[in-house]
């Protein structure tokens, strides 16, 4: 239960940086604009982090969780 809870928040996350950024989550948008917007980048730690990788990664990790439901239930 707690693994599914931590990827809906990767999920929520992920979500919510596309609708910042691209004002709206339909996919046909949001992938037709990525490419004028991919030169965004995040400072965090004294790191440049570009915002379609870290989308990428969220959403990513959203959905591995949400897939490992067996065996990992505490």
């Amino acid at each position: 239960m707690i693994m599914n809870k931590i990827s809906d928040l990767f999920l929520i996350f992920g979500f919510l940086i596309i609708f910042v950024m691209f004002g709206t989550t339909d996919f046909v948008v949001v992938l037709s604009l990525v490419p004028f917007l991919s030169s965004n980048y995040i400072t965090f730690l004294m790191c440049d982090i570009n915002l379609i990788f870290l989308i990428s990664i969220l959403l990513l990790i959203g959905a591995i969780g949400k897939s490992a439901q067996i065996g990992l239930h505490t």
